[in-house]
């Protein structure tokens, strides 16, 4: 099974416009969808689509409008009950694939629903192979959280005798950054380019100046910057590239997928959705060339669909990426 925590999750509405964004113009509208959401909630979504055994934990109250459509969807859920609503988020997609988002501020929660939720993560751990950490922490969650999360999961895990679950992080900004400077081992983080630009400097690594998302996919900056920051507990980083597909380097080893050509319609949850296909790939055994193969098959087909909808396992087949793996130590 595979566990994923979204601290603060959003209930999101999608705009699908006929034209370019105009500021301080009517538009018109294709349509518009609303769906639940948050990094960690879509994970479970595109692996609940792909049949795989998932449970998303969220801070939520039971007649939560983003909760109850959660339920309607069928996606195996744990909420924590809170007071207060779950935020909304907006996304405007042009018919190009550009997309603008306004993402609104969580609502804050307690230190006691903090801890409910600290404690029922290291129940359910008990029972997952994967622990997703997903996404922004919420107002009144300190910004150690993840690394608490973490250390109380292997920690338990070791009390017992039991192996705990490999766990991934999809975050950014100072709670990725504190997750890393606590040194709490983490197998694998998905930041996209700009994130692990951001990563990096905020581990006090020296980076190029150059704008991360003008590198190209065969310059080896990247691989460089990924390199230096898993020497802070990480097994490997995975990261995302857009329409250049992606990198995983890990300690042994450099991987590299390039993107589909497709007629990308939103952007939204694609890099949710490579991370569910990483993990997926993982549990069914597949190496990393074919995790790495399948995260970017998801992230394309995702990117290809309106909203935030995910791709079932057919729309994101992984057999025609083109991957190239090359065989490295930390010390090149």
């Amino acid at each position: 099974m595979i566990l994923t925590v979204t601290l603060n999750p959003s209930f999101d509405r999608t705009v699908e416009l006929t034209a370019p964004l105009e500021r301080g113009q009517v538009q018109r509208a294709a349509g518009a969808v609303q769906e639940p959401g948050g990094k960690g909630v879509n994970v479970s979504r595109a692996l609940h689509v792909a049949g795989v055994d998932t449970l998303a934990v969220l801070p939520g109250a039971p007649a939560d409008p983003m909760v109850i459509a959660l339920e309607a969807d069928g996606i195996p859920s744990l909420t924590i009950p809170v007071t207060s609503p779950i935020r909304s988020n907006t996304t405007l997609t042009e018919p190009d694939g550009t997309t603008t988002k306004v993402n609104e501020p969580g609502a804050p929660l307690t230190g006691e629903t903090a801890e409910a939720i600290l404690e029922t993560i290291v129940a359910r751990s008990a029972d997952a192979t994967w622990l997703v950490l997903a996404g922004s922490l919420p107002p009144g969650i300190p910004v150690d959280f993840y690394a608490r999360i973490v250390s109380a999961v292997r920690t338990a895990a070791s009390r017992n005798g039991a192996k705990a679950p490999r766990i991934a992080v999809d975050s950014s900004g100072a709670p990725l950054a504190a997750l890393l400077a606590s040194d709490e081992a983490v197998d694998l983080i998905k930041p996209n380019a700009e994130e692990l630009w951001e990563l990096a400097s905020g581990l006090g690594i020296t980076v190029s100046d150059d704008d991360p998302e003008s590198l190209g996919f065969d310059d080896d900056a990247v691989v460089d910057v990924a390199s230096r920051v898993l020497e802070h507990g990480l097994d490997a980083a995975l990261v995302t590239l857009g329409s250049r597909g992606a990198v995983l380097v890990s300690t042994t080893e450099v991987v590299r997928a390039a993107a589909p050509r497709i007629v990308a319609r939103s952007t939204v949850g694609a890099g949710d959705c490579s991370l569910a296909g990483f993990v997926l790939a993982s549990e069914r055994g597949d190496d990393a060339a074919g995790c790495l193969a399948q995260a970017v098959a998801h992230g394309a087909a995702a990117a290809s669909l309106p909203g935030s909808q995910v791709p079932t396992l057919e729309q994101a087949a992984s057999g025609p990426i083109a991957v190239t793996r090359t065989r490295r130590t930390l010390t090149e």
